[in-house]
């Protein structure tokens, strides 16, 4: 980062600044993904039951902003400098950028196997973005030497700063999708409903929610009606439990089983019997 800041300033390339400025929210991007997964591994407690892994998914939300903010002030700029060029010592620029690309190479080796949780993905996506700026600055000095046009400097910042930008609202996407408690991206609710469903003694299932707690940690809660035959409860939960983890992955299930017909029974009668009876149909089918 002060390589290439100092590079930036002595070449004139925007190109370069820009990667500088990008790698200063590096820098604080690990420094706040590493401090959430170390918080992230204490242990839960009588006020944060879920513990702190959460931490992780403020940590991406955190950087996703960053990396917006950072791209406009990079787009203002190269617009700026579109208008008016200058000019650019393509030497210099060339040889801070390959300085770069080596460090940046380095830290994708080292991240590349985290890409799962989003906290590291994050992180992750900041290093790429620097290791694209890096590779465009360097054959961007190379054509500046070559032709001449100045104007290149700025138009690679611009596409710089897109790249980055695309990335991080693709994060954040998926970011926010955790904090509404939305269900996990691939995860279909209503397989889901009938998986619970297709269990023997179970007739309806309603208050179904399923959501993540942080990455790769799915969670469900839902009301389980089971036939008021007998039926041995605890055998239809551990049922639903196991296909909940065969099927789903979800290992952390709250619920709730309901004798059909039962006061406390939490669902519409008349909607339970009409489940019962498309249930029976499709059993019979």
């Amino acid at each position: 980062m002060v390589a290439e800041l100092i590079g930036g300033l002595i070449s004139g390339s925007l190109a370069l600044l820009a990667d500088a400025g990008h790698m200063l929210t590096d820098v604080l991007a690990l420094a706040v993904a590493f401090s959430a997964v170390v918080l992230g591994a204490r242990p839960a407690d009588d006020r944060r039951t879920y513990g702190y892994r959460r931490l992780e998914i403020l940590a991406a939300l955190l950087n996703g902003m960053a990396l917006v903010a950072l791209s406009g002030s990079i787009l203002y700029e190269a617009a700026h400098r579109w208008m008016t060029p200058q000019p650019v010592d393509a030497r210099v620029m060339g040889a801070v950028a390959a300085v770069g690309l080596v460090a940046n190479l380095v830290g994708l080796m080292l991240l590349r196997g985290g890409r799962a949780n989003l906290n590291v993905r994050g992180a992750f996506l900041h290093v790429l973005g620097d290791t694209l700026s890096s590779v465009g600055v360097l054959l961007a000095a190379a054509a500046i030497a070559w032709t001449g046009w100045q104007r290149l400097d700025p138009l690679l910042s611009m596409l710089i700063a897109l790249v980055i930008i695309v990335s991080s609202f693709a994060l954040l996407r998926e970011v926010i999708d955790v904090l509404l408690e939305a269900a996990p991206r691939g995860l279909d609710t209503e397989r889901v409903r009938a998986t619970i469903a297709a269990v023997d003694g179970v007739i309806a299932v309603h208050d179904l929610h399923v959501w993540s707690i942080t990455t790769g940690l799915p969670a469900l809660s839902a009301h389980v009606v089971v036939t008021s035959e007998p039926t041995d409860p605890y055998a239809v939960l551990q049922a639903v439990q196991g296909r909940l983890i065969a099927d789903f992955s979800i290992r952390h299930a709250t619920l709730q089983i309901e004798c059909h017909g039962s006061r406390d029974c939490g669902c519409a009668i008349g909607d339970l019997h009409e489940r019962h009876d498309e249930h029976a149909d499709a059993h019979h089918t």
